[in-house]
């Protein structure tokens, strides 16, 4: 088999997918066609089978096996979204399936890839960690190793993606994909430049995570010496051979993103999109959100998947919404009298503000024996109504730090 993917291998893996996985919606973006001055469009591959675009590839790699491959069994190394399409694939086909996952892997993807019918191995803190493990396990029991991305069936099968946004949205200009290890974006750039050369494809990465830009620059996968990021779906180290080289000769560009613009964008698509995905999946619109004159429009954002863990998701909207000025902190140093903090708390309402919390530190080098530092956590209506309320108190005399 060639180590290069083709237009050829993507459509044949589309016919292979009729009836297994569905042809995910393409949603206008009003709020975001609005920010950055052109059409915006959601390809909401979060509403897939399994909740992510892992299951195309999935699907097609291990439909492929030789009967005798089959009955070996497959296994697999994932932080949850791989596992899903995997388990479902291989039980749909009749296989059994073994998964392993890293350590902290998010509840509620583990108990979906149990459901699927795989059994469920954590290994290690990184993926890395988890797919040496595979690795081992495949070579002691003769498993077929199912590898997340680096394989031409899993570009091929994610690939087909790429062919639903030409055809949903016939004068795209930009497509913008989330990216860890780089099977969806290459994929998505293979179909896309055979197809419509003249579309720009840009891959999106948690800054935290970001393999790509590192090996493109040395010209070969490098890997990453340590990673940090809530985005666990692009969470990868290292860049696949087979995916690296299908991105370096047709992705045009590959930017990175903030956990702050994570937050934010995962915010924004629950508030005005009414989109459940996980970090990963809000990548492309923070790049957007990060840059909205940066890309040429139409252009469509990737949402490539939704499965978040509930915990996390309360976590990411309050930090996203700390991140959008909608929470406050404050410090206000007041006189150390009677009436002290019921006037500014009186000036806080005043403003329309929302006190959620407040303490005091009375023993400070920075206070004068007649002061008080107030600790003060308010709920906003977003960054410029914050900027008035410490305006308002500087003006009323008072000392403040966010």
């Amino acid at each position: 088999m060639s180590d290069e993917c083709a237009l050829a291998d993507i459509l044949a893996a589309r016919e292979m997918l009729e009836g297994v996985t569905v042809t995910t919606p393409m949603e206008e973006s009003r709020w975001l066609s609005a920010l950055v001055g052109g059409p915006v469009s959601l390809k909401c591959e979060n509403l897939q089978r399994t909740g992510s675009f892992k299951s195309r590839g999935a699907y097609v790699r291990i439909a492929r096996l030789s009967p005798e491959e089959r009955a070996r069994g497959v296994v697999a190394a994932s932080a949850g979204n791989h596992a899903q399409g995997v388990a479902l694939a291989a039980s749909t086909l009749g296989i059994h399936s073994t998964v392993f996952m890293p350590e902290g892997a998010p509840i509620p993807k583990e108990k979906a890839t149990r459901g699927y019918g795989a059994d469920v191995v954590f290994h290690g803190r990184y993926l890395e960690d988890s797919l040496a493990r595979a690795r081992e396990f495949a070579a002691e029991t003769g498993a077929v190793l199912i590898h997340p991305f680096d394989h031409v069936d899993i570009v091929a099968g994610q690939g087909t993606l790429g062919l639903e946004v030409l055809e949903q949205a016939p004068d795209v200009r930009t497509v913008l994909v989330p990216t860890g290890g780089g099977g969806l974006l290459a994929g998505v750039a293979i179909a896309v430049k055979a197809l419509r050369p003249d579309v720009r494809v840009v891959g999106v990465q948690a800054e935290g995570a970001a393999a790509y830009p590192g090996s493109l620059a040395a010209g070969q996968p490098v890997p990453l010496e340590s990673m940090s990021t809530m985005a666990d779906g692009i969470a990868v180290g290292r860049p696949g051979d087979i995916t690296f080289a299908a991105v370096r000769d047709h992705v045009d560009e590959i930017v990175t993103v903030s956990e702050e613009s994570l937050s934010r964008a995962l915010l924004a698509l629950v508030e005005r999109a009414k989109q459940v995905v996980e970090p990963a999946g809000a990548a492309a619109v923070a790049a957007l959100l990060d840059n909205p004159t940066g890309f040429e429009t139409p252009a469509v954002a990737v949402l490539s998947g939704g499965n978040i863990d509930p915990l996390l998701l309360s976590k990411v909207i309050r930090h996203g919404l700390a991140a959008a000025g909608r929470y406050l902190y404050l410090r206000v140093c007041i006189p150390d009298l009677p009436g002290g903090l019921a006037s500014l708390l009186a000036e806080v309402g005043a403003e329309g503000a929302n006190v959620l919390e407040v303490a005091h530190e009375r023993i400070s080098p920075s206070l004068t024996l007649n002061e008080v530092e107030v600790r003060i956590q308010l709920e906003t209506r977003g960054e410029s109504h914050a900027e008035h309320l410490m305006a308002r108190l500087r003006e009323r005399g008072y000392r403040v730090d966010s």
